[in-house]
């Protein structure tokens, strides 16, 4: 009997233990899930590369941008000094005269053109003479050649107010010498910038 009760007690035992064990907690799962740290880092790596290949082609149109940019300025400032020059060709007359000669109205059309173009360019026209004649006679004669030059330039719509005229008589001759090479090239209307000559605009 006490054998039939220890068997009993002893299975009832094993019966607890094998509930206990099916019926308890279960063992804590790992739920973080793989990281594939081979594509994780190619991820990055491919990441890095297209920033630097963004950085680089922005780079590259800044590049593009500031030459375009000096052959631009290079070109007006070429254009500038193209103007300039042609504000400077002088006229000239013949002896004894203030009238315009045909050959110079070209020129003289010409300098119309840069003042339209640039309206707040203003300019001085210098009339000079030969060395004959009194001092006297030969500043009379510089400023009715300035004055002819003012008014062709007024009669095709330059505002006279952007005009002056000085007359320097014999004073500054172009060319030394006492013949009439020297004479006919000294025989002349000068033309200098006075205001608004920077960024001048080809017409």
């Amino acid at each position: 009997m006490k054998s039939v009760s220890l068997l009993l007690a002893l299975g009832l035992g094993a019966a607890v233990i094998a509930a206990a064990a099916c019926g308890g907690n279960p063992a804590p799962q790992n739920t973080t899930p793989a990281v594939d740290t081979a594509a994780e880092n190619q991820r990055m790596r491919d990441s890095i590369a297209a920033a630097q290949a963004e950085r680089e082609r922005q780079e590259r149109e800044a590049a593009d941008r500031a030459a375009r940019q000096r052959e631009a300025d290079a070109a007006a400032g070429r254009a500038s000094e193209e103007v300039r020059n042609t504000l400077a060709s002088m006229i000239h007359f013949d002896y004894d005269k203030s009238n315009i000669r045909s050959d110079d109205m070209g020129t003289l059309d010409q300098k119309v053109a840069i003042l339209q173009a640039n309206p707040e360019l203003r300019i001085r026209i210098g009339g000079h003479c030969d060395e004959r004649g009194s001092d006297e006679y030969n500043l009379a004669l510089g400023n009715r050649r300035a004055q002819s030059a003012k008014q062709y330039l007024v009669s095709h719509g330059i505002d006279a107010s952007r005009i002056e005229t000085q007359s320097w008589g014999e004073e500054k001759p172009l060319v030394d010498g006492h013949d009439e090479s020297a004479w006919s090239q000294n025989r002349r209307d000068e033309f200098e910038i006075t205001g608004g000559g920077d960024n001048l605009k080809h017409p």
